[in-house]
């Protein structure tokens, strides 16, 4: 991360800012949360250098790792034989329509796409009640019922 980029803060309410930090040229931004860091970018055929994950790229991921996170959680607490999950997640269509429109029209992502791969000897009914549980995932519930976000001083 440069100098200039700001250092993620803690909120009025104790949580702490996600940062992220792009310099003059180029796509590639710097991105902060607590004591990580990570890289953002567009992909070459959208003139970006391909030094990370698209933003749209990071939302599939959290999406997919609360989804397994999840999974584990409930799998732990029931005791039950769950080896490994595994969740694959896509964008229903291509990004780049949305960031040649994203000045004047309304964009963004209309439907992902999931799958859920549960390894372990578990039954059918704990497979059942596992992927009943995948559709409980806080991030996935927050996103369906939708997000305002909001200038603040």
């Amino acid at each position: 991360m440069t100098e200039a980029a700001p250092k993620a803060a803690e909120a009025e309410d104790g949580g702490s800012w996600v940062t992220s930090h792009v310099d003059g040229t180029g796509f590639r931004t710097d991105l902060s949360a607590r004591t990580h860091r990570a890289l953002a970018d567009e992909p070459l055929a959208l003139s970006g250098t391909d030094a990370g994950p698209t933003p749209y790229e990071y939302l599939l991921m959290a999406v997919a790792s609360c989804t397994a996170m999840t999974l584990r959680m409930y799998a732990t607490r029931k005791g039950w034989p769950l080896a490994a999950a595994s969740v694959s997640v896509r964008q229903a269509r291509s990004h780049e329509p949305d960031c040649e429109r994203c000045a004047t029209e309304s964009v963004g992502m209309a439907r992902v796409e999931r799958r859920i791969e549960l390894l372990g000897t578990l039954s059918q009914e704990q497979r059942a009640r596992l992927l009943e549980i995948a559709n409980r995932c806080p991030l996935k519930q927050t996103l369906e019922r939708g997000v305002r976000i909001e200038a603040v001083e």
